[in-house]
């Protein structure tokens, strides 16, 4: 495929997007108590052709509007939203239904205010599962309530379906993400020291390559580890609840461990490595305070991180999607690997589906401008022939 594109300059407006909602404590820093504000950016090509679609650009807690991909896609001529969550750059509490909400809010904004007939969600990393999410519920909407048992009605929301969905170097969940990560050697969550030798890939006794008999106690364990923080927080909110404290913050240890960083036979693709991972060297942000999960509180762990009770499982909701997909896989990628885009593309049942695979390129493209020119041509090509763009 040609990736020689024509560019165009554009417009950055800053939005925001105001509305009251009950909710029976704060969750979010600062603000009214029951006023929810969200901010967006609109990027808006100048001269370009005339455009009846609007992409849209959302991760559950990251603001999108300096990303590599977002300013490729306006510079390529394509309007598009920005979408930034009531939680930016802040998921210790952030709550995936009612992401799902503000992203509705977006949706409607680019429909109904804008004028756009066509909205596409480009769901980049963790906006990927997201976005399946919202299709799914948007499609079929079915949840009233949170994991905790907190009313979040999506039902009579009025979530508007999208058009399409791409996902662009996706990963499947934040819980299954988490999980696939998380340290399977820690016994005692209030005391990571306290850990199995036997499990630890940091350790002395553990050392890649990993054979199979290994791996498969490490995932088990992984998922052991998920369900007795599960286990804890259910206990914890019945307390919580019971003194009417009603909510907890705690602390996840050890949350960058998979034996893929270090072993690159594990789920192969041309990744940088061994010994790491897109954030770093592994064995040092495992513990760092910026790891994944970090934080959070009780009703966030099972909405967002926990493997049994999230909702938010790419694959599986998109079973529920009717409109057309395009995945795209970076075949170097150092977050999102092929399982990943396998399992997505797998998940989605309806036949209207496409993968693309871009050779050689990164999670983020970096120093790479020509693969995500390419990852771009490839999205530009897939919604001339959707019917989405002028040809």
């Amino acid at each position: 495929m040609t990736t020689a594109l024509k560019t165009y300059g554009f417009d950055r407006i800053p939005f925001h997007l105001h509305w009251t909602e009950k909710s029976s404590f704060k969750e979010t820093y600062g603000g009214g108590f029951d006023q929810v504000i969200v901010e967006g950016q609109y990027l808006r090509p100048r001269e370009a052709p005339p455009s009846k679609t609007m992409l849209i650009f959302m991760h559950p807690t990251g603001v999108m509007n300096l990303l590599p991909m977002t300013n490729a896609m306006a510079r390529a001529g394509l309007p598009v939203i920005c979408a930034a969550s009531r939680y930016p750059h802040n998921d210790s509490g952030l709550i995936m239904e009612k992401v799902l909400i503000d992203l509705g809010r977006y949706v409607r904004y680019a429909k109904e205010k804008l004028g756009f007939e066509h909205v596409v969600l480009a769901g980049w990393s963790g906006g990927g599962s997201l976005s399946m999410f919202y299709q799914s519920q948007a499609e079929k909407p079915w949840i009233t309530q949170t994991p905790a048992g907190d009313a979040c009605d999506l039902v009579s929301e009025g979530l508007i379906p999208a058009d399409a969905v791409m996902q662009l170097a996706a990963h499947v969940s934040r819980a299954i993400t988490l999980t696939e990560w998380i340290d399977a050697s820690i016994l005692d969550e209030h005391d990571p020291s306290r850990r199995d030798p036997e499990l630890d890939l940091y350790g002395d006794l553990v050392k890649p390559p990993y054979d199979q008999a290994f791996l498969d106690r490490y995932r088990a364990a992984q998922i052991a580890r998920s369900k007795k923080i599960d286990d804890w927080v259910k206990e914890t909110l019945q307390v919580v609840r019971r003194t009417g404290e009603m909510e907890r913050a705690f602390v996840v240890h050890g949350t960058m461990a998979d034996p893929r960083w270090l072993d690159l036979a594990v789920d192969p693709n041309g990744r940088k490595g061994p010994n790491w991972c897109f954030l770093g060297e592994p064995h040092t942000v495992n513990m760092m305070p910026a790891g994944l999960a970090r934080y959070s509180s009780l009703r966030s762990w099972l909405s967002q991180w926990s493997y049994a009770e999230s909702r938010a499982d790419g694959p599986k909701c998109a079973g529920d999607i009717t409109v057309p997909v395009l995945i795209i896989e970076n075949t170097a990628d150092d977050a999102c690997t092929p399982s990943h885009t396998r399992r997505l593309y797998e998940g989605v049942t309806q036949a209207d589906k496409e993968l693309y695979r871009n050779e050689g390129a990164s999670h983020y493209y970096y120093g790479q401008p020509e693969k995500m020119a390419e990852s771009v041509a490839a999205c530009l090509d897939w919604l001339r022939r959707k019917g989405l763009l002028e040809a």
